[in-house]
């Protein structure tokens, strides 16, 4: 076998898992998100650079606040599911590589000083930090539901600061009976891969 990961740890994080559309009422506690991040910090990233935020939308009044930023779609799974999670990019993480990359701390100012440049990279590698995010969630037993179906300056203007920009806006919890939609087809090696 060309993989070292275990069998069931892959059907876990990929083969079983899916974008969960609904869930039970199991609450999702701090100290599960605080094992996941703490997991999935060590995913790799350009320079090290740590962009991801993530606001936890827990309070009933936080969760009315963001309801009416989302698609019609997705406003009723919203609503039931445990917790969820607003993901989004700092265009400010270059003030942090000085700590996070201390063997070359002047990549802040050599390849950062200009604020197009920082949000490009943010976003590329924030979204990668999302991702390793959604399997961190899975490797806790938990699915997820992430959607980008929202208003961002919305969100925007309602959870963050003029600095973070949203990438996506994920449902959190133990799926329920009818989480799942059928398993949706996925494009063969062949037609991802090429050699040259």
């Amino acid at each position: 076998m060309s993989l070292v990961l275990d069998p069931a740890a892959q059907d876990l994080l990929f083969r079983e898992a899916r974008t969960a559309n609904s869930f039970t009422d199991e609450p999702v506690t701090d100290e599960q998100v605080q094992a996941i991040y703490d997991l999935v910090k060590y995913g790799p990233t350009a320079f090290n650079q740590t962009p991801l935020r993530i606001v936890l939308i827990r309070s009933d009044e936080a969760r009315a606040r963001l309801l009416p930023h989302l698609a019609e779609g997705n406003r009723a799974k919203t609503a039931a599911a445990p917790l969820v999670a607003v993901l989004a990019a700092d265009n400010e993480f270059h003030t942090e590589l000085p700590t996070l990359f201390p063997h070359f701390p002047q990549a802040k100012d050599v390849f950062f000083s200009e604020r197009p440049v920082r949000e490009a990279t943010a976003t590329v590698n924030a979204a990668l930090q999302a991702a390793y995010f959604i399997v961190g969630v899975r490797a806790a037993g938990l699915a997820a539901g992430p959607m980008t179906g929202y208003d961002a300056v919305g969100i925007q203007k309602e959870f963050l600061d003029g600095d973070h920009t949203p990438l996506m806006v994920v449902n959190i919890g133990r799926p329920g009976p009818d989480a799942w939609f059928p398993r949706s087809p996925r494009l063969d090696y062949g037609k991802v891969v090429t050699s040259v």
